[in-house]
């Protein structure tokens, strides 16, 4: 990789074994805070890492910039990525984030997620999941979590329903079966990984459906036919992610009133084989 296709954090990463003092503290500074250099000027970068302007400037050049400019359009581009140490700042560390404001936060998250989320997507988009063929479930990273998390809970209602890829699998062995019938939910939360657009193109040169859950930062997707998008805000150096698990919920529980007896029925002789294996 050339030094011009290094991100910001790694060209830092790369030469602090080889940083005087003052420019150390400065490089170990961005290590853990990144993102000041895309919000603050030299003199105030300077001011927050306890080193002198000049030490900033000396950084700078030593990190391959033409200037401080430069090098803070890289970060800015860099914090478009979502990593969630671009929005972590040093003021976070000043104290403890109180409980109420974790949860004030996770409220507001819940209330703008479901505000751009109407009634009649959601009953659409079960309804889909309901008449399906096949669904799948798709997620990396934090994303898998949900994957298998939503697919846990759908099994209760839909029983042809799977969170792929399972261990020792390669998504080619399951992508090759999605057909114009079928529903693919995908799970892009930050961060997303390279091939995303790649899979994404995929599902829709397949037919099938997409039903596409995001964090809010991610534009809508014209391909999809239901894109959620979760607000994922926190006071701390974490996503939260409240909002998603809340719209797993909604989408669970909307699956199960809508196949009316049907999945009543299933429910119950879930309950009963549960029963006589003792498993629970």
């Amino acid at each position: 990789m050339s030094p011009k296709e290094r991100s910001f954090l790694t060209r830092v990463r790369q030469v602090l074994p080889e940083l005087h003092p003052a420019e150390r503290r400065l490089g170990d500074f961005l290590c853990d805070f990144p993102g000041e250099v895309a919000s603050y000027s030299a003199q105030e970068l300077a001011a927050l890492a306890h080193v002198s302007k000049a030490t900033v400037s000396r950084f700078i050049q030593r990190l391959g910039y033409d200037n401080y400019e430069e090098a803070r359009r890289h970060a800015r581009a860099d914090k478009q990525t979502g990593s969630r140490l671009f929005l972590a700042t040093s003021a976070d560390t000043a104290g403890e984030q109180s409980v109420t404001a974790h949860v004030a936060q996770g409220v507001a998250n819940i209330e703008a997620t479901f505000l751009a989320i109407s009634e009649t997507q959601i009953n659409a988009a079960s309804a889909a999941l309901l008449k399906a063929r096949k669904v799948w479930v798709i997620g990396f990273r934090a994303s898998h979590s949900f994957a298998t998390y939503l697919q846990w809970q759908l099994t209760q209602v839909i029983e042809n329903i799977a969170a792929i890829p399972g261990g020792g699998q390669t998504l080619g062995e399951h992508l090759v079966s999605f057909t114009p019938d079928d529903v693919v939910i995908v799970f892009g939360l930050r961060r997303r990984i390279a091939l995303m657009d790649t899979l994404l193109g995929q599902v829709e040169r397949s037919g099938a459906r997409l039903l596409y859950i995001t964090d809010e930062g991610v534009p809508f997707l014209s391909q999809a036919e239901w894109h959620f998008r979760c607000q994922t805000l926190a006071p701390g150096p974490l996503f939260n992610h409240v909002s998603v698990m809340a719209l797993c919920h909604l989408l669970t529980t909307r699956c199960i009133e809508t196949a009316g007896v049907t999945g009543r029925n299933r429910l119950r002789g879930i309950e009963a084989l549960n029963d006589a294996l003792e498993e629970l």
